[in-house]
């Protein structure tokens, strides 16, 4: 627990700026960041980009930050130029397969271990490098397969060279957001969880328009959720930057909170000197006050268990555009033990997913699956479970039948069009339960086939994951409904999120520009709603919606209806 809230504070000093910043500067920074956001870690870096810092002045700095009570810990950023060894690749990243730059980082962790018993390893720490040496060095293996393995390796010897200065050092090391193309780069959390002393979260979002990465402002909260199933208990924490968000500064303080609402341990600012004197300090203060106050109230987060394997690729992001449309997850490199489960195209890589899928299946539970995650499958025995086949046609619209399995069918019109996979499926084998219509037809969205004992789901993503934001707020609706299975869930347009607790306590979080009603629909072992900061009750109603398979009762609802501006959030409590 931090001095000021449940959660550290902690800021990351990188070594140009080090080297440039006298200590009376860097006191003025400390007594800057004590005003708005006092501190009580910081993470010291003696190396980066081949500026290297004296360790005289590193002990210097990290004895200022503990004259102020705050915790100094190493850290180091894995770029590079060395001279006769120039690489034609991205960021200047160590190339691994040449002994000069091992060797070199291997003498750059060791003066770091002895500095700092904790030693965290900046988000640099893969290799972008496809030089003569690595062409040479793969072989006939992919690139994903020879970088995993080389990175592995790199990891033992570093630890191993770490240990050798400092029998007691702590290795920490720091994955970035982009989660999905891990192995092409030779991050390997399968291997490395075990191999460094702790893990951390790069919690950075992307305005997805103007920036090379696709990333939601739920990835956000999402990444810091898949890493702690990775490694559980042992993510030290969240880290943010304003950097890439190319539209205002709400994106970085949305990035601390979903952060937190994650119930991350630490969070990390990138970067102490970039923070000094701006505006970024001011508005984040008083955001990490009251949220500070919310989350000692939740309990530990949870949701749709989502399957991401690791070394896993595919639908890239499409759970964090998901999570925008209201649907809480919780993913998991495990197949999950709940009674519903997620899978993704990326889901594919389990090579016995299939086998997975239809013991979860038959027993009596739920899964929705993606027409990509169909479409990986389709030879391996998924066409056992669905009559639902790709066509590889492609066909748009902006208009909408809902018809669950029993219930009354509800039209309505979206926002732009948009463009699905025109998938097949045979008349009453399957059913169809929303449809995207047009001039004079009408194809899936999500289909429902009845399996075993339980029910399997189609979910047919359009081809710009983007446009689950035109879709209207009645066909978002049963999509939620269909993943909350007997949970809560809501109905909304989307960009407004849900977030959930096993304390029966949830959130609703808007990312839309406007002001916009939500419903909140709460199983009936719930009777109240309370928020959760004002303790005021919200009045709830019977869900007038016939929910009935044609005259068996299924699940009824209690429904309260809340008015959410755009960039804010309620939590509740349900009873």
């Amino acid at each position: 627990m931090g001095k000021q809230f449940e959660f550290k504070m902690a800021a990351y000093l990188f070594a140009s700026g080090i080297e440039k910043a006298s200590l009376d500067e860097l006191r003025r920074g400390i007594e800057f960041f004590e005003k708005y956001c006092p501190l009580d870690k910081v993470y010291i870096e003696p190396y980066r980009s081949n500026v290297e810092v004296s360790a005289e002045k590193i002990r210097a700095v990290k004895a200022l930050f503990e004259e102020y009570g705050i915790e100094a810990a190493g850290g180091i950023t894995t770029t590079i130029q060395m001279q006769g060894h120039e690489k034609n690749s991205i960021f200047d990243t160590f190339c691994y397969s040449e002994a000069p730059c091992r060797e070199r980082l291997a003498e750059i962790m060791k003066r770091t271990a002895a500095l700092f018993d904790e030693v965290i390893l900046d988000d640099f720490y893969f290799t972008a490098c496809r030089c003569e040496h690595c062409i040479k060095a793969k072989g006939a293996k992919t690139w994903a397969d020879y970088k995993l393995g080389l990175m592995e390796d790199v990891s033992r010897t570093l630890v191993k060279a770490a240990r050798e200065a400092n029998p007691k050092v702590k290795l920490i090391i720091k994955y970035p957001n982009w989660y999905e193309s891990y192995q092409e780069t030779g991050y390997n959390p399968e291997k490395q969880k075990d191999i460094f002393d702790g893990i951390y979260t790069g919690t950075e979002t992307r305005n997805p328009k103007y920036e090379q990465q696709h990333l939601q402002r739920y990835l956000s909260y999402s990444i810091i959720r898949y890493l702690e199933n990775v490694s559980p208990g042992r993510n030290g924490g969240g880290w943010i930057d304003p950097f890439g968000l190319s539209d205002d500064i709400s994106g970085w303080v949305e990035q601390a909170e979903f952060t937190l609402f994650a119930k991350a341990r630490e969070m990390m600012l990138f970067n102490f000197f970039v923070m000094i004197d701006s505006g970024f300090l001011p508005p984040l203060t008083p955001r990490l006050s009251r949220l500070n106050s919310i989350i000692k109230k939740c309990g530990n987060p949870r949701g749709v268990s989502l399957y991401e394997p690791y070394n896993a690729d595919g639908e890239d992001q499409v759970v964090n555009y998901l999570g925008m449309t209201g649907i809480p997850f919780e993913p998991s490199p495990d197949f999950g033990q709940g009674k519903m489960v997620f899978l993704p195209a990326s889901a594919a890589k389990d090579k016995d997913v299939i086998q997975k899928l239809e013991d979860h299946v038959r027993r009596g539970n739920t899964a929705v699956i993606t027409a990509g995650f169909l479409k990986e499958c389709i030879d391996r025995g998924i066409k056992d479970m669905t009559s639902v086949r790709p066509t590889g046609r492609i066909v748009s619209g902006n208009e909408y039948w809902v018809e669950p399995y029993g219930e009354r069918r509800l039209v309505s019109s979206g926002g732009e069009k948009i463009m699905i996979e025109a998938l097949d499926y045979k008349t009453n084998a399957s059913w169809c339960e929303i449809a995207m219509m047009t001039g004079y037809n009408s194809f899936p969205l999500l289909v429902h086939d009845y399996y075993g004992k339980g029910h399997l789901y189609t979910l047919n993503i359009p081809n710009d994951f983007g446009d689950l934001y035109s879709l209207p707020k009645e066909v978002t609706g049963l999509i939620n409904r269909v993943f909350a299975d007997t949970n809560p869930f809501i109905k909304s347009s989307p960009r407004i999120c849900m977030f959930m607790y096993d304390n029966d306590v949830i959130g609703i979080y808007s990312q839309k520009q406007y002001a916009d009603d939500v419903e909140i629909f709460l199983p009936e072992k719930y009777s109240t709603l309370r928020d959760l900061e004002t303790d005021t009750e919200i009045p709830l109603a019977a869900d007038s919606a016939n929910r009935k398979h044609y005259g068996k009762p299924v699940v009824s609802y209690k429904t309260a209806r809340i008015y959410l501006p755009g960039g804010t959030y309620r939590f509740f409590k349900l009873t």
